[in-house]
């Protein structure tokens, strides 16, 4: 099974500010038939412009990653954390029993254009904590690079639930497979560029649900981002 999302589909609002797209209910944007997928609770593809973001703020008991695309995030955590996310960087941040935050973009000139990834923990309670890691293009050109995982293996952040996360550069013509077992889904997301899915053409923005299958992904139109995401159904 493989249901495709268009872009257009998605929830957007547009603060002036902030330019944001939700592939699953969030905020103002509700759809009791878009509530996440498996553990994966929100998609939301932001682009924040210059000097401006989110201020301080609390989550709990989620575990949240911020994949940058474009330009740069200033970020401060009760943690004692103040870190700056550039392109190709993977945070994750594991609220736990409780954290406060802020995101910014500290460009005077550049908007920075971001997803941020929400995957519900199979722990509760927990002491938050924080991880970031850079992924070069070069390690995801033409391959599913490991991001995310439950034991942080092959240099990937360490997140609290029973789920992977791989991301991957295909130009045109570049091709990867990869299965998703019985009894887990899977869901794509494409962050720019064109790819094929099993034949199904999808461009930025563009997500899929998949069910336990073989899938097959090749670039079709300029440099294709993917994020794949392995779940417990």
């Amino acid at each position: 099974m493989i249901q495709v999302r268009k872009s257009s589909e998605r929830g957007h609002a547009n603060h002036g500010w902030l330019d944001t797209y939700h592939t699953f209910s969030f905020a103002d944007y509700y759809d009791p038939a878009q509530m996440g997928w498996g553990a994966l609770r929100v998609i939301n593809d932001d682009r924040v412009a210059p000097g401006m973001g989110f201020g301080m703020h609390g989550h709990r008991d989620m575990e949240i990653i911020t994949y940058v695309l474009d330009g740069s995030l200033q970020h401060r955590d009760s943690m004692g954390n103040g870190t700056i996310i550039e392109t190709g960087d993977v945070q994750r941040m594991s609220a736990g029993k409780g954290v406060m935050h802020s995101e910014f973009n500290p460009s005077n000139d550049k908007p920075v254009h971001l997803l941020q990834i929400w995957i519900v923990p199979n722990v509760i309670g927990i002491r938050p904590s924080y991880e970031q890691t850079r992924f070069a293009d070069a390690d995801k050109r033409g391959r599913l690079r490991l991001i995310a995982s439950n034991d942080g293996r092959d240099g990937s952040v360490t997140i609290h639930q029973d789920a992977t996360v791989h991301a991957a550069l295909l130009g045109v013509g570049e091709k990867v497979a990869c299965e998703i077992a019985p009894s887990r889904v899977g869901y794509l997301h494409v962050a720019r560029g064109r790819v094929s899915l099993d034949g199904l053409s999808l461009e930025a923005g563009d997500g899929a649900r998949i069910g336990a299958q073989a899938i097959r992904l090749e670039g079709i139109g300029g440099d294709g981002e993917v994020l794949l995401f392995d779940l417990p159904a």
